[in-house]
């Protein structure tokens, strides 16, 4: 078995470090490295710890999470961060903030700054430290995968999917992006890279908790060459804007008039997940037949991997994002597999790619 993935705890309650590192050293896998009171301890724990992942407070004395990060980023400290923080939907700002700073990922401690009830959100935290924290020592702490950039070498051009079918696309007039654990920093980098004039509606779905869509959009909204919002019921499909699925609402697509329509609802999670990747994957092939371009990208589990499928098989393109260049290949892998990924896209490319895709109605 492989050596147990080493975390750095801060937080300024002794509590929470405790309680934290309980719940970090029963997880098989991990263990709890040391703690930190604060920023400005941790980066001191950091040169002797050298861990794997850190999970972070944001609240904090003498140096808190926000100021922590941005000395992280001026030392070019490539560890990644999970916040994990007490701040709820009226902290989004923040949060979203921590992220654009460089944190890999956020959780909510589910009842105030010191939470005892900590364990509620054990499976989050910890699928998060593992993802991260086994990327991290993948490509940061193992010699030789690294290029001179410092980034994964891009993956070598993956073979034709398994299920092969006459194409007959039409014109893409709409595109569907899914994506999970990993999705905040890799969309920032496929929002960045869009064509200005791609004008074809964009929907994601990001799974994300509510009360924090809204603050996510408004920060990619900033860096996209594209106009990015939250979905709203009732939302007209305009070319060259972005709608991010609401936190707790499926985001389906409906024709209406010839004009396509966001739906939000709040119906039972499919495939464990509201918003569902498959919902808004299936609702788009039905209203867009093979006019949709959907893209399957880093994440756990399978949602999405099942109704890219659908869209697969009405004569749409799909795209899914690589092994190497996925934070977790989880989803792309599942929909690769069953051989409705088309084309396998590393990250640093997938933006550039989905706008030729777009344009071109051909891979």
């Amino acid at each position: 078995m492989a050596d147990p993935l080493s975390v750095l705890i801060v937080d300024d309650s002794n509590l929470m470090r405790n309680l934290v590192g309980k719940m970090i050293d029963g997880t098989e896998g991990l263990y709890a490295a040391g703690t930190a009171a604060n920023g400005k301890e941790a980066l001191e724990k950091i040169q002797k710890l050298n861990p794997d992942v850190i999970v972070l407070d944001i609240e904090m004395p003498v140096m808190n999470g926000i100021e922590f990060l941005k000395a992280r980023k001026q030392e070019e400290i490539k560890i990644p961060v999970v916040v994990l923080s007490s701040l709820a939907e009226k902290g989004a700002s923040i949060t979203m903030q921590a992220l654009a700073l460089g944190a890999s990922d956020f959780v909510q401690k589910p009842s105030g700054s010191i939470s005892v009830d900590i364990n509620k959100v054990k499976e989050q935290v910890t699928e998060k430290l593992f993802a991260y924290g086994s990327r991290y020592r993948r490509y940061f702490k193992k010699s030789g995968l690294l290029n001179a950039a410092g980034k994964p070498p891009p993956a070598a051009q993956t073979g034709a999917p398994k299920i092969m079918q006459i194409r007959k696309t039409g014109k893409i007039q709409l595109i569907c992006i899914g994506i999970s654990t990993g999705g905040p920093d890799a969309l920032r980098m496929v929002c960045a890279t869009l064509d200005g004039d791609l004008d074809v509606p964009i929907c994601i779905v990001q799974h994300m908790p509510q009360g924090f869509t809204f603050e996510f959009a408004r920060t990619l909204d900033k860096i996209c060459p594209l106009d990015v919002k939250e979905a709203s019921d009732g939302d007209e499909l305009k070319p060259g804007r972005i709608l991010i699925a609401k936190g707790d609402h499926h985001l389906e697509i409906e024709k209406k008039e010839g004009k396509g329509i966001a739906r939000l609802s709040s119906g039972q999670p499919v495939s464990g997940h509201r918003p569902s990747v498959d919902v808004l994957f299936a609702s788009a092939a039905l209203a867009y037949q093979n006019h949709v371009l959907g893209v399957i990208m880093t994440g756990m589990g399978k949602d999405g991997a099942a109704q890219l499928g659908t869209i697969y098989k009405e004569g749409g393109l799909t795209l899914g994002q690589d092994e190497q260049s996925s934070i977790v290949y989880g989803m792309p892998r599942v929909a690769y597999e069953l051989g409705y990924v088309m084309e396998q896209v590393p990250l640093e490319r997938m933006g550039q790619r989905i706008s030729y895709a777009a344009k071109n109605s051909k891979l």
